[in-house]
């Protein structure tokens, strides 16, 4: 099992471009045999939430909202993760749960209203969403762990040909290949 490791406002992430839910359950991953969390970080998460235009209103929100998030976050993470790994659903509905749309037509054309019981579900709430959009759009079996069994990333395969394996080639790939070269060199 992993230990944890906390790198204070550096972002490291080994991948970065993925989907706004594939990102979420990124930002946990192997470093230096330890687990390292990049939602452990204020900065980082402050970060990540704008990254995704997620921020809004946390510019000038206290830390215990800001920790608040973040373990909706973590929720939001270990549910995307659940049903990636195990085809788990429950603790995405959970998350789902939380929030309602309302739709609507203004002067503009459609609207769409998201009410979530608490505010600080609302990026959390995002990403669940995102997730179901992914799956529902995304051809499933492109949705693919690292084939490093000790990398923990996910990525949507977008090849041409649908076949890249690994995270990323300059990472986990090249180890790979390097593995193999070694073990027939031997």
């Amino acid at each position: 099992m992993y230990s944890s490791v906390r790198l204070v406002g550096v972002d490291i992430r080994p991948l970065t471009g993925e989907p706004l839910a594939l990102d979420l359950a990124n930002t946990r991953w192997p470093l230096h045999g330890a687990l390292h969390d990049h939602l452990d970080d204020p900065v980082l998460l402050r970060a990540w939430l704008a990254e995704h235009a997620l921020g809004g209103y946390l510019d000038t929100t206290p830390e215990m909202v800001l920790d608040a998030v973040r373990d909706a976050l973590l929720v939001t993470r270990e549910a995307i993760r659940a049903s990636l790994e195990e085809g788990a659903y429950h603790g995405l509905d959970a998350v789902l749960a939380r929030g309602t749309v309302r739709l609507g037509l203004g002067t503009q054309g459609p609207t769409e209203q998201v009410d979530v019981d608490d505010p600080a579900w609302r990026p959390a709430w995002h990403v669940a969403r995102a997730y179901l959009e992914l799956i529902r759009t995304a051809d499933p079996e492109r949705i693919r762990r690292c084939a490093n069994p000790q990398c923990t990333l996910w990525f949507a395969d977008t090849s041409k040909n649908g076949r890249r394996r690994w995270c990323s080639m300059a990472g986990c790939g090249n180890r790979a290949k390097a593995q193999a070269h070694y073990a027939r060199r031997r």
